[in-house]
């Protein structure tokens, strides 16, 4: 599902509630599956990792913390 269209259904499920912390939720979508991905991609390297996100090494051990990734 794009992005678009899970915001399309967040949208249209509200049921008269104001949206609420939209960014963190996209991010809380997406950013982790990413980090698992390119992370896989790399073999576990998390110095190439971070090169390829354009991250600093220590702020992808930061966000791998938070989301229980090794």
């Amino acid at each position: 599902m794009s992005v678009k269209a899970s915001l399309d259904d967040y949208f249209m499920h509200l049921d008269g509630q104001p949206p609420h912390a939209i960014y963190d939720m996209v991010l809380g979508c997406i950013e982790k599956p990413m980090l698992e991905y390119v992370l896989h991609k790399v073999g576990g390297n998390q110095s190439k990792a971070a090169e390829m996100l354009g991250l600093n090494r220590n702020t992808l051990r930061k966000k791998m913390a938070e989301y229980g990734l090794q």
